[in-house]
């Protein structure tokens, strides 16, 4: 019996009570005529009662022969009621066979909940299939899959190709036409769905019939349960839809992903129980399916790579990503010891159709190269997670749910850099470990190749290994290294810590309030005197700490001044120090948020520049400020004491912003620094395209032509970069320090003569070239950055632990190439099954295969059975 209708039979047993009640008043006051009326009515009730426990329970029902027994009652005393005249006494009758009844549909009449299973993808059952097998076991349960159609849209927003997958569903799974299935009528007890988006996504969408708000106007309890699992993080346009707030529950891996997500929606709201997606993973690696046929022979005897082209990977740079994908082609080409099986997501080419429609034919011709020339296997199969247990590594993107189910299984993750689409070369790993230098010249410390401090003790750009930095290979957990009252200490990034350091190892961890589980903390560090100062990007507050009194204080309520986030981009303005103060930018109007460093107190001050494009850079020049924009062509000279401004926006004819790594045009970030001669300010190009050389009087601005050579695209893709170059300041101190060996004195002092003629450094960020400048002179120099190969190869992390946001996995670079993957030649760590089995147990609750069970355990019991 459905809950509606036991309620129902409930509700009758009820009313006979009642009827009972007033049965038992009219005989008192001698309304035998209402009385027997009344009895007539109870007959009837108890009939209609009978009907439907015998239509839900059968004949053979306990209640139905009690009920039966009541009717028998009810009609003696109709008959006997002149001679009796006994109210109280024809109340316990009644009352008595009531209660055997009533006991008996509370006991021997189960009710039967109604499940209904909501897909709309068939490759994405395996995020409901685990839930839908527990309550199809279920002997109270009647389990429905209702597989709904969905649309992709056009350009315009407008419905446009209808799809409906109910016939591409495992064969086991008895699918039912939703035309056939009304919510309306139906009203099931509980509904399970995996699509959150309702009317917000901009690609697909499901028939609006089955928007979350729809459903839940004919169900007691909505249930949505990702698509998508994670190895750690989650993308945050996943913390807001509209799904969610329909919902009765959302189903997440484990704990710690409540965080992500909008802190309105409220906690009890969660179900921290896994991900369905596992439980069928582990079940399905641990008794693999038979082979399709067409498989068999291109699989036999190879080591089967699965390679995952995913939608964040593909919009993230198209053009690119197509050539990755033609790179993976030819490193497979001809190979006899692998099998290549290719795995597009399943709306890879609905997105291509509606956000990059110029680049689908690209990608068509690609699809026809890869299965017309045998590369491998092209696998459009519903199921992915049976394509996983044939499989034995994985390729492509981090950012993919699918990276959690190859972790989940132990099988091996080697995680694609897009952007390279080509073997390295010689000093090809330059592009990854020499990523920048500090702005103030002081680079004795550089923090590279993952969470390692490398030192240069003469600041001479000869470096070697000192320590590692965190248990994790990557995450990018710190940024920058301070040298403040003798003491080193390294300044956070993704991390929620200052670290300090010697002696080769970290000596000290100063915690910081945990406020974040995703990465993007902070965007840089400073030093005023005795204090450190931690500018946030996502976390909540500006950081400031003091190296003598080791104390940690929070300023707060002024991130909207110097960050902004639209459209999932965050930005941080640009900040520095002058006087005694942390000056901080905002990105997107003419506001700057002044810290006094000695007392921690803050204001809020603007230039007066209307439409200053914000802030990127901010560079401070005697009593004045320099802001170069975030965005158009306003460059803005601000004195704060006076409040007077002048704009320089005299641009050079020719001069134009790129954006990069993708090369589109734009009109944002031309310049990332500045240096500063006695009559001209240099600007150097972020996105722009030239050097700007800038008259302090006249506000004359012209291009600027150095001597060494200016890229226009990076030498390859180890060698990417979100700019073109910077100036950057040179160092005050010497590259000795106090207590250098008085041997070294002599070479030291020649290097200071040579090195006075210099002003600037200038950091070519597309070949990682490095400069001693004065623009006055227009002399340069290279500078030679030395590290030790060897050394470096020796701590190339291989297989590891990467970060909290993805949990083992080995990273492809110039020291671990897909084609030393395909050899067995991997540098670092060799490949520990059960190291990452033990790695991944953090981020799933019920990893044993039981989020199923327990999801549907627990729905059932709140609605109160």
């Amino acid at each position: 019996m459905r809950r509606e209708q036991k309620k129902q039979a409930e509700d009758f047993v009820k009313l006979l009570g009642q009827a009972h009640e007033e049965i038992k008043k009219d005989i008192e006051r001698k309304h035998m005529e209402l009385a027997r009326d009344m009895l007539a009515q109870c007959q009837e009730g108890a009939i209609q009662l009978g009907n439907l426990v015998e239509a839900t329970e059968g004949e053979d029902c306990i209640a139905i022969s009690l009920l039966e027994s009541y009717c028998e009652l009810v009609y003696e005393i109709y008959g006997e009621l002149e001679e009796t005249g006994n109210g109280g006494k024809v109340y316990k009758k009644l009352r008595a066979a009531l209660l055997r009844i009533e006991n008996s549909i509370r006991n021997d009449v189960k009710v039967r909940l109604e499940i209904a299973f909501f897909p709309y993808k068939a490759s994405m059952w395996d995020s409901l299939e685990s839930v839908w097998r527990a309550a199809e076991a279920d002997p109270d349960c009647d389990a429905y899959v209702v597989p709904i159609p969905y649309y992709d849209r056009n350009g315009d927003g407008t419905l446009g190709t209808y799809h409906y997958e109910g016939n591409d569903f495992p064969s086991d799974v008895p699918v039912v036409y939703f035309e056939n299935y009304r919510l309306e009528d139906r009203k099931p007890d509980i509904v399970y769905i995996h699509n959150p988006y309702d009317q917000g996504n901009y690609v697909t969408t499901v028939d609006p019939r089955f928007y979350s708000g729809e459903i839940k106007k004919h169900v007691e309890k909505l249930v949505y349960i990702p698509y998508y699992t994670t190895t750690g993080g989650m993308a945050e346009s996943q913390a807001r839809c509209y799904g969610y707030y329909n919902a009765d529950y959302i189903v997440i891996q484990a704990e710690k992903y409540r965080k992500f997500f909008a802190p309105e929606l409220p906690d009890d709201k969660f179900l921290a129980f896994g991900s369905p997606k596992f439980d069928r993973v582990i079940r399905m690696c641990a008794e693999p399916g038979p082979l399709p046929e067409a498989w068999r022979d291109r699989m036999a005897g190879r080591t089967v790579y699965f390679y995952n082209t995913s939608i964040n990977g593909l919009l993230a740079d198209t053009p690119r990503f197509l050539k990755k994908m033609a790179y993976v082609f030819r490193c497979f080409q001809g190979r006899e010891d692998a099998c290549l099986l290719w795995r597009p997501h399943p709306l890879l080419e609905s997105t291509l159709d509606s956000l990059r429609p110029e680049l689908r034919p690209v990608y068509d011709k690609m699809k026809r190269f890869f299965i017309e020339n045998g590369i491998g296997i092209y696998d459009d199969t519903p199921d992915i997670t049976e394509t996983i247990s044939h499989c034995d590594v994985y390729l492509g993107d981090s950012a993919t749910s699918v990276t959690s189910l190859f972790g989940m299984a132990g099988k091996p993750l080697f995680v694609f850099n897009n952007y390279i689409d080509s073997a390295p070369g010689e000093g090809d790993w330059r592009g990854e470990i020499v990523r920048g230098f500090q702005i103030d010249g002081q680079d004795r410390w550089l923090i590279t190749q993952g969470n390692k401090l490398y030192h240069s003790p003469r600041n001479d750009y000869q470096y070697r290994y000192y320590c590692d930095l965190s248990e994790y290979s990557s995450g990018n957990y710190y940024s920058r290294v301070l040298e403040v009252g003798g003491k080193v200490y390294v300044c956070p990034a993704n991390a929620q810590e200052i670290l300090v350091v010697g002696d080769r190892r970290i000596q000290r961890r100063i915690r910081l309030e945990r406020c974040l589980e995703q990465y993007g903390a902070f965007s840089m560090a400073w030093n005023i005197g005795r204090y450190l100062f931690l500018v946030p990007m996502q976390y909540p507050a500006v950081v400031r700490y003091d190296t003598e009194r080791d104390r940690v204080e929070y300023i707060r309520g002024y991130n909207d001044v110097f960050v902004d986030c639209a459209n999932g981009v965050w930005r941080v303005g640009g900040s520095c120090v002058w006087k005694d103060f942390l000056m901080l930018a905002s990105p997107t109007d003419n506001r700057i948020l002044a810290i006094d460093s000695k007392t921690g107190k803050a204001g809020v001050m603007t230039t007066g520049v209307e439409d200053s494009g914000g802030c990127e850079g901010l560079f401070p020049d005697g009593e004045d400020l320099w802001l170069l924009p975030y965005f158009g062509r306003k460059v803005t000279r601000w004195n704060p004491q006076s409040g007077e401004a002048r704009v320089y926006d005299s641009f050079p004819e020719g001069f134009r912003c790129r954006e990069l790594p993708k090369g589109c045009e734009s009109t944002e970030q031309p310049f990332s620094g500045i240096a500063f001669g006695e009559r001209f300010v240099y600007l150097s190009p972020c996105w722009g395209n030239m050097i700007v050389r800038l008259d302090r009087e006249t506000g004359e601005m012209r291009e600027w032509k150095p001597g060494f050579p200016m890229p226009e695209k990076e030498k390859n893709g180890y060698f990417i970069f979100g700019g073109r170059g910077v100036f950057l300041q040179k160092a005050d101190k010497t590259f000795c320090s106090a207590g250098q060996a008085a041997a070294e004195k002599d070479s030291m002092d020649t290097d200071m003569e040579a090195a006075g003629r210099w002003t600037y450094r200038y950091f070519s960020m597309l070949d990682r070239k490095f400069y001693n400048v004065n623009p006055d002179t227009e002399e340069y120099q290279e500078i030679e950055v030395v590290f030790d190969e060897k050394e470096l190869q020796e701590h190339t992390a291989g297989f590891s632990e990467e970060s909290d946001w993805m949990q083992y996995a080995c990273d492809e670079s110039a020291y671990n190439s897909l084609e030393d993957l395909l050899d067995g030649n991997i540098s670092g760590s060799s490949f520990d099954r059960e190291r990452q089995l033990w790695a991944y147990e953090k981020i799933a609750a019920n990893n044993d295969g039981t989020c199923g069970e327990k999801v549907h355990a627990f729905v059932c019991k709140s609605l109160g059975l």
